[in-house]
């Protein structure tokens, strides 16, 4: 860490130099402004005015990649807050059609994406979202609400037989995985910027490691639910090969976890450590529920026993998301003065 003396220029004015290469490497010169944040546990941001530009671009060089690659680059652009993103290939070249695809197929997937131009050998796309829009804590909810939708109704399809209600589920799958990248967007751009930070609803930036976690376990669950929904598809009938006090307990199973996991996300957003003692109690009291709902099974096929496992690893796996949401929630919270603590 380096140290700076701090200087007096006037009566009630105090000052210190900027370190020479920090400067050369935002391009701040004499003459120039930047731009100063006061957080919280007495420290202060100095940012360069580029910081604050909105309309960050970035090209991608598309002649030495494929498809995929053109399409995943797309997507690290728009996580990394870029507003503007240019796929082109070199001069006298063109795009193929795969490339064309992969460039719509990323707009499908993310929000606030749209071509803007396009010619043979160039397409740009932009970047409408507004960080304003939204609040992470609000974005964290929708995920979970999200996930919860996606295993409520995969779990109701297993128990009536019902393949479009399991399609119903996966079709939502799309709609998290958007959630999910727009989270991830506004979380970069808030570090990168940490002025965004109070745009989200942050009073400061400490929260983004653990949002970010928490948005990926978010993202699990829903491929968890996804799973059960894809076992109704792939099933004979549907259904599961079980009477129905099983399938009636692991609908209580499912209650349950979707009761946690929303538990979990609620503890974080609301810095509540009693909400996340809560979590991890409940947790206690299902966490063998996998293994006694198993053992309770009469004898049955192979092939029957690993779907119904296989259901209820998912369920069980959930749960366990939900407990490392909880433990990120209690870090959140006791680094606030509360009942249960005090900070000198």
């Amino acid at each position: 860490m380096e140290t700076r003396k701090v200087q007096r220029l006037g009566p009630s004015t105090l000052a210190m130099t900027l370190p020479a290469e920090w400067a050369s490497e935002q391009n701040v010169e004499k003459g120039d402004e930047v731009s100063l944040r006061m957080g919280s546990k007495g420290t202060l941001t100095v940012m360069p005015e580029s910081v604050q530009q909105e309309e960050s671009e970035a090209v991608i060089h598309a002649q030495s990649l494929d498809a995929d690659a053109v399409e995943r680059a797309i997507v690290a652009q728009y996580v990394l807050g870029r507003r503007i993103i240019h796929v082109e290939v070199e001069e006298g070249g063109t795009l193929d059609s795969a490339q064309i695809n992969a460039v719509y197929n990323a707009e499908t997937q993310l929000m606030g994406l749209g071509v803007i131009e396009e010619t043979p050998e160039r397409i740009a796309i932009r970047c409408s979202v507004d960080p304003e829009d939204f609040t992470l804590d609000n974005l964290l909810e929708r995920l979970e609400s999200t996930g919860s939708t996606m295993r409520n109704e995969g779990v109701k399809a297993l128990a009536h037989g019902n393949p479009d209600l399991a399609q119903r589920a996966l079709n939502r799958e799309r709609q998290a995985n958007k959630i999910f990248v727009l989270l991830l967007r506004l979380i970069f751009t808030a570090y990168q910027n940490p002025n965004l930070a109070r745009a989200v609803g942050l009073s400061s930036g400490f929260p983004l490691i653990g949002y970010r976690s928490i948005a990926k376990n978010l993202e699990l669950t829903a491929d968890n639910a996804e799973d059960i929904a894809e076992i109704v598809l792939e099933t004979e009938g549907h259904t599961l090969n079980v009477d129905q006090k099983t399938m009636r307990r692991i609908r209580e199973f499912t209650d349950d976890v979707n009761e946690i996991t929303e538990l979990g996300v609620q503890a974080a957003v609301t810095r509540d450590y009693d909400l996340a003692i809560e979590t991890r109690d409940a947790f206690a009291d299902i966490r063998n529920r996998e293994v006694e709902i198993l053992d309770d099974l009469d004898e049955m096929p192979n092939e029957d026993l690993l779907r119904v496992r296989e259901v209820l690893v998912s369920l069980g796996q959930t749960a366990q998301y939900a407990v490392r949401n909880a433990e990120i929630a209690t870090n959140l919270a006791l680094n606030e003065e509360s009942d249960h603590v005090t900070i000198k």
